[in-house]
């Protein structure tokens, strides 16, 4: 009698045997087109040099048309449907898939009938053209069943490919994908002058190499890091191309509350930045671009400053000094630097510590707040000398009555700093040891 399991088996393996046979010659029976062998590899639907290519045409199915070119000083540029300049990030990126295109799968070898795959009229057209005026006809259709990648012909070819959603997507870009988004072009570093006007004041700074410093509305030190930190935020303003409504944003811009105009210079010229805030969102107007654009509040925040928020509080600008002298009374203190060592004016080393702390203090004396006067006879005079193209640095210090002021030589400004800021240094100055 022979084995029933093993007549079982049999009947299970003809039966798949069947079935992958069937599979193999039939199509899905929902319509989807059938797809390439797995282990087929992947072809390259186009590779092109980068560098040959000077225009590229975008025609989506029912919207615009596209044009970037690119100039023979290799600058794109759109050029349709109006004359802007480009992300060149953004060009970049989309070049860049183009240029070196990979299918994901081979659907057919020899398409006859493209129009299951979305590609007789196709959602996409990119049209790319090099340096010889050799042209490539792209041909994008629709998403795959899974829809995990979209369908792909080269005009001419008779091949259909499959390449991923990522693909797609760099490719599939619009206006609003590939245009500048600036609304100021100069780059910070290339800043040298910058106009703040706003809420009854005008402040304008000016850059001496890495330095910044306040013109008006008077000569005074400027904090370099909070005017940077500006420079950037101006620099950095995008437009929010997500607004679609620019004639709402227009009407709104123009009855929203001034924040500041922002002018900055470079070598090459001034571009302006105008800014309103319409409840809690900020709106921009710049002078290179047409429109009126909603932009971050950061950018509105950082405009909504006053003078004193860029001014230097710190009372001293060395690092490293070489020699400090300090008159306290009839008190006199003299500390030069020998080499790692700090010494008296009588030639003997100071206690490493307690001379640190003393620096340590100098250079962070910092004002809390600013004065126009009351600044009295002075009870401290720190004279600090230092060896990094700094030039002698003088401050004194007065009581006030109810803080202590401070003056820099030669400097108009009077620092308005804690009331226990003379204290400690007094106390600073009697624990130095020899």
């Amino acid at each position: 009698m022979k084995n029933p399991g093993l007549i079982i088996a049999a009947l299970v393996l003809a039966a798949l045997l069947g079935l992958l046979y069937w599979s193999n010659r039939h199509q899905p029976t929902d319509g989807a087109p059938a797809s390439a062998t797995p282990a087929e590899p992947a072809a390259n639907i186009l590779t092109l040099n980068e560098a040959d290519i000077n225009k590229i045409e975008v025609n989506k199915k029912g919207g615009d048309r596209l044009v970037i070119t690119r100039d023979n000083n290799g600058k794109w540029q759109i050029t349709s449907p109006k004359q802007m300049g480009v992300d060149e990030a953004a060009v970049s990126g989309m070049l860049s898939s183009i240029a070196s295109l990979s299918a994901e799968r081979l659907v057919e070898e020899k398409a006859t009938n493209v129009d299951r795959y979305g590609l007789s009229e196709p959602v996409l057209e990119v049209i790319i053209t090099d340096l010889n005026n050799t042209t490539h006809k792209l041909l994008l259709g629709d998403d795959t069943p899974t829809g995990s990648g979209a369908y792909v012909q080269l005009a001419g070819d008779s091949r259909v490919f499959t390449v991923a959603s990522y693909t797609r997507t760099s490719i599939d870009k619009g206006l609003n994908d590939l245009r500048d988004k600036r609304l100021i072009t100069a780059n910070a570093d290339k800043i040298t002058r910058l106009e703040l006007v706003g809420k009854g004041q005008s402040i304008e700074f000016s850059r001496d190499k890495e330095q910044w410093q306040i013109l008006k509305p008077r000569p005074l030190r400027a904090d370099g890091t909070k005017v940077d930190e500006l420079v950037e935020k101006i620099s950095g303003a995008r437009m929010d191309v997500s607004d679609k409504d620019a004639t709402t944003s227009a009407s709104t811009f123009a009855s929203g509350s001034a924040v500041a105009i922002a002018r900055v210079t470079t070598d090459t010229g001034t571009e302006q930045l105008e800014v309103r805030k319409v409840k809690d969102d900020y709106y921009a107007k710049s002078s290179i671009t047409d429109g009126v654009y909603k932009v971050t509040s950061d950018l509105g925040e950082a405009l909504d400053k006053k003078l004193d928020d860029f001014r230097n509080k710190k009372l001293f600008d060395f690092y490293t000094p070489d020699k400090i002298e300090i008159h306290d009374g009839p008190k006199a203190y003299f500390l030069t630097k020998g080499g790692k060592d700090w010494w008296s004016a009588e030639g003997k080393k100071f206690d490493q510590s307690s001379a640190q702390a003393l620096i340590d203090k100098l250079r962070d004396l910092g004002a809390t707040d600013f004065a126009d006067s009351g600044f009295g006879s002075a009870v401290l005079e720190i004279v600090v000398t230092s060896g990094e193209g700094k030039p002698l640095e003088k401050v004194l210090l007065s009581k006030g009555n109810k803080n202590i002021l401070a003056k820099r030589a030669n400097e108009p400004a009077i620092y308005v700093l804690d009331a226990k800021a003379i204290e400690d240094l007094q106390k600073l100055l009697s624990e130095l040891k020899t």
